[in-house]
């Protein structure tokens, strides 16, 4: 598969974080909550079902396991405080470990590339830093950072 086939077919994916990204990121203004933001994104951007339908799994995933992920973030990086991250920070964060935990279908090793470039892209070379430490870590500790095979799909999950 030639690499402009590869981005085409991962282009759906990276929208879905980026939109779910800012979705969670908004929310924490206290204006709306995560999943209206998300929609009138998804409504305003026209985006595809399959973008729509991935953004509204990893929102769904944070706004449902967000006390238990802010929990690992606080357990993995102690010298981080959840509540005095930046706010674009506690939204990677908090998206990330949404995707890496809670959906079964994205190789760990992607996950934690895909959020580190977008922590790169959003917040700096300091908070990729400390996006890379924490999932990896987490990712490790939760047995998903083993081998992979062939297929991409990771041999235990749990």
């Amino acid at each position: 598969m030639s690499p402009d086939a590869a981005g085409e077919r991962h282009a759906p994916r990276r929208a879905a974080r980026r939109l779910a990204l800012a979705a969670v990121f908004e929310a924490d203004f206290g204006q709306r909550t995560a999943s209206a933001a998300l929609e009138r994104q998804l409504w305003d951007v026209g985006a595809a079902e399959e973008t729509a339908a991935y953004a509204r799994t990893l929102v769904d995933a944070v706004v449902r396991h967000r006390d238990t992920i802010d929990a690992q973030i606080e357990a993995a990086a102690p010298a981080y405080p959840v509540v005095q991250l930046a706010r674009i920070d506690r939204a990677l964060l908090r998206s990330a470990l949404g995707e890496l935990l809670h959906s079964a279908t994205t190789p760990a090793r992607v996950v934690i590339a895909e959020w580190v470039g977008l922590a790169r892209t959003y917040s700096g070379e300091p908070a990729r830093r400390l996006l890379n430490g924490v999932l990896g870590r987490i990712a490790g500790e939760a047995g998903l950072a083993g081998p992979t095979r062939r297929d991409g799909n990771r041999d235990s999950r749990r």
